[in-house]
Protein backbone atom coordinates (compact mmCIF):
# COMPACT_ATOMS: atom_id res chain seq x y z
CA UNK A 1 0.00 0.00 0.00
CA UNK A 2 1.18 3.48 -0.79
CA UNK A 3 1.25 6.32 1.73
CA UNK A 4 0.68 8.85 -1.04
CA UNK A 5 -2.50 10.86 -0.75
CA UNK A 6 -4.96 10.45 -3.59
CA UNK A 7 -4.99 13.28 -6.14
CA UNK A 8 -7.68 15.93 -5.81
CA UNK A 9 -10.74 15.68 -7.97
CA UNK A 10 -10.79 18.02 -10.95
CA UNK A 11 -13.01 20.83 -9.69
CA UNK A 12 -12.96 24.54 -10.57
CA UNK A 13 -11.28 25.26 -7.21
CA UNK A 14 -8.53 22.73 -7.95
CA UNK A 15 -8.01 24.21 -11.41
CA UNK A 16 -7.83 27.75 -9.99
CA UNK A 17 -5.33 26.64 -7.34
CA UNK A 18 -3.20 24.88 -9.95
CA UNK A 19 -3.04 27.95 -12.19
CA UNK A 20 -2.39 30.36 -9.33
CA UNK A 21 0.28 28.12 -7.83
CA UNK A 22 2.03 27.97 -11.21
CA UNK A 23 2.30 31.75 -11.03
CA UNK A 24 3.35 31.74 -7.36
CA UNK A 25 6.01 29.07 -7.98
CA UNK A 26 7.89 31.25 -10.47
CA UNK A 27 9.38 33.34 -7.66
CA UNK A 28 9.80 32.92 -3.92
CA UNK A 29 8.72 36.39 -2.72
CA UNK A 30 4.95 36.07 -3.38
CA UNK A 31 4.77 32.76 -1.48
CA UNK A 32 6.73 34.27 1.42
CA UNK A 33 4.29 37.19 1.56
CA UNK A 34 1.25 34.88 1.46
CA UNK A 35 2.66 32.43 4.04
CA UNK A 36 1.93 35.03 6.75
CA UNK A 37 -1.77 34.45 6.06
CA UNK A 38 -1.69 30.64 6.37
CA UNK A 39 -5.13 29.24 7.13
CA UNK A 40 -7.05 32.25 5.86
CA UNK A 41 -9.68 31.67 3.19
CA UNK A 42 -10.37 33.47 -0.09
CA UNK A 43 -13.65 33.35 -1.93
CA UNK A 44 -13.50 33.48 -5.72
CA UNK A 45 -16.68 34.65 -7.45
CA UNK A 46 -16.77 34.11 -11.20
CA UNK A 47 -19.78 34.39 -13.51
CA UNK A 48 -21.66 31.13 -14.08
CA UNK A 49 -19.81 29.34 -11.25
CA UNK A 50 -20.70 28.81 -7.63
CA UNK A 51 -18.38 30.71 -5.26
CA UNK A 52 -15.06 28.88 -4.79
CA UNK A 53 -13.29 28.80 -1.43
CA UNK A 54 -9.52 28.40 -1.38
CA UNK A 55 -7.13 28.56 1.55
CA UNK A 56 -3.58 29.86 1.98
CA UNK A 57 -1.27 26.98 2.91
CA UNK A 58 1.66 27.39 5.35
CA UNK A 59 4.12 27.40 2.42
CA UNK A 60 2.26 30.32 0.75
CA UNK A 61 0.64 28.20 -1.92
CA UNK A 62 -3.12 28.03 -2.44
CA UNK A 63 -5.18 24.90 -1.73
CA UNK A 64 -8.90 24.21 -2.26
CA UNK A 65 -11.28 24.43 0.67
CA UNK A 66 -11.98 26.60 3.67
CA UNK A 67 -14.94 28.08 5.49
CA UNK A 68 -15.47 31.80 6.17
CA UNK A 69 -13.52 33.96 3.67
CA UNK A 70 -11.23 36.81 4.73
CA UNK A 71 -11.33 38.34 1.24
CA UNK A 72 -13.44 38.03 -1.90
CA UNK A 73 -12.01 38.04 -5.43
CA UNK A 74 -14.26 38.99 -8.36
CA UNK A 75 -13.58 39.99 -11.94
CA UNK A 76 -13.99 43.61 -10.92
CA UNK A 77 -11.46 43.44 -8.08
CA UNK A 78 -10.67 42.28 -4.58
CA UNK A 79 -13.15 42.91 -1.80
CA UNK A 80 -12.44 43.13 1.88
CA UNK A 81 -10.63 45.52 4.17
CA UNK A 82 -8.34 43.24 6.17
CA UNK A 83 -4.61 42.65 5.80
CA UNK A 84 -5.14 39.68 3.47
CA UNK A 85 -7.23 41.76 1.06
CA UNK A 86 -4.52 44.45 1.04
CA UNK A 87 -1.85 41.85 0.36
CA UNK A 88 -3.89 40.38 -2.50
CA UNK A 89 -4.28 43.84 -4.03
CA UNK A 90 -0.51 44.29 -3.82
CA UNK A 91 0.15 40.92 -5.44
CA UNK A 92 -2.44 41.53 -8.17
CA UNK A 93 -0.73 44.80 -8.99
CA UNK A 94 2.88 43.54 -8.90
CA UNK A 95 2.76 39.85 -9.81
CA UNK A 96 2.22 39.36 -13.51
CA UNK A 97 2.35 36.09 -15.42
CA UNK A 98 4.95 35.99 -18.19
CA UNK A 99 2.99 34.01 -20.73
CA UNK A 100 5.53 34.61 -23.48
CA UNK A 101 8.32 33.15 -21.33
CA UNK A 102 6.32 29.98 -20.69
CA UNK A 103 5.31 29.77 -24.34
CA UNK A 104 8.91 30.23 -25.50
CA UNK A 105 9.84 26.94 -23.81
CA UNK A 106 7.40 25.18 -26.13
CA UNK A 107 7.64 27.04 -29.45
CA UNK A 108 10.85 29.09 -29.15
CA UNK A 109 11.57 32.74 -28.43
CA UNK A 110 10.71 34.29 -31.80
CA UNK A 111 7.44 32.39 -32.22
CA UNK A 112 6.43 33.19 -28.62
CA UNK A 113 7.13 36.90 -29.23
CA UNK A 114 5.05 36.88 -32.40
CA UNK A 115 2.20 35.01 -30.73
CA UNK A 116 2.29 37.53 -27.86
CA UNK A 117 2.25 40.44 -30.31
CA UNK A 118 -0.71 38.88 -32.14
CA UNK A 119 -2.60 38.35 -28.88
CA UNK A 120 -2.01 41.97 -27.79
CA UNK A 121 -3.10 43.18 -31.23
CA UNK A 122 -6.27 41.09 -31.02
CA UNK A 123 -7.03 42.48 -27.55
CA UNK A 124 -6.56 46.07 -28.81
CA UNK A 125 -8.81 45.31 -31.80
CA UNK A 126 -11.53 43.88 -29.54
CA UNK A 127 -11.36 46.85 -27.17
CA UNK A 128 -11.55 49.27 -30.13
CA UNK A 129 -14.47 47.33 -31.64
CA UNK A 130 -16.42 47.50 -28.37
CA UNK A 131 -15.80 51.25 -28.07
CA UNK A 132 -16.87 51.88 -31.66
CA UNK A 133 -19.98 49.72 -31.27
CA UNK A 134 -20.93 51.65 -28.12
CA UNK A 135 -20.44 54.98 -29.86
CA UNK A 136 -22.49 53.81 -32.85
CA UNK A 137 -25.29 52.61 -30.58
CA UNK A 138 -25.30 55.92 -28.70
CA UNK A 139 -25.45 57.87 -31.97
CA UNK A 140 -28.29 55.66 -33.22
CA UNK A 141 -30.32 56.04 -30.02
CA UNK A 142 -29.75 59.80 -29.86
CA UNK A 143 -29.79 60.92 -33.49
CA UNK A 144 -31.77 58.30 -35.41
CA UNK A 145 -34.38 57.07 -32.94
CA UNK A 146 -34.54 60.25 -30.83
CA UNK A 147 -34.88 58.09 -27.71
CA UNK A 148 -32.29 60.04 -25.73
CA UNK A 149 -31.17 63.66 -25.61
CA UNK A 150 -27.58 64.87 -25.56
CA UNK A 151 -26.51 66.66 -22.39
CA UNK A 152 -25.87 69.89 -24.32
CA UNK A 153 -29.46 69.83 -25.64
CA UNK A 154 -30.87 69.01 -22.23
CA UNK A 155 -29.36 72.00 -20.35
CA UNK A 156 -31.57 74.73 -21.97
CA UNK A 157 -34.66 72.57 -21.43
CA UNK A 158 -33.75 72.10 -17.75
CA UNK A 159 -33.30 75.89 -17.36
CA UNK A 160 -36.71 76.52 -18.97
CA UNK A 161 -38.35 73.98 -16.65
CA UNK A 162 -36.72 75.62 -13.61
CA UNK A 163 -38.06 79.06 -14.71
CA UNK A 164 -41.52 77.57 -15.28
CA UNK A 165 -41.47 75.92 -11.83
CA UNK A 166 -40.50 79.26 -10.24
CA UNK A 167 -43.29 81.11 -12.11
CA UNK A 168 -45.78 78.43 -11.09
CA UNK A 169 -44.74 78.76 -7.42
CA UNK A 170 -45.19 82.56 -7.64
CA UNK A 171 -48.63 82.09 -9.21
CA UNK A 172 -49.65 79.65 -6.46
CA UNK A 173 -48.60 82.18 -3.79
CA UNK A 174 -50.71 84.93 -5.46
CA UNK A 175 -53.72 82.60 -5.62
CA UNK A 176 -53.24 81.68 -1.96
CA UNK A 177 -53.27 85.40 -1.00
CA UNK A 178 -56.55 85.93 -2.89
CA UNK A 179 -58.33 83.27 -0.80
Amino acid sequence: MSDATPPSKATPAVAFCFLLNQLLDRERWPRERLARFAGQVLELRLPLLAPLHVCVAPDGRIVPGGAEPSAVITLSGIGGSGPLAEELRYLARDLRPDVEEALSRVVGDIAAQRIGDAARSLARWQRDAVLRAGEALADYVIDERKMLVRRSEFAPLAADIARLASALADLEQRIARLD
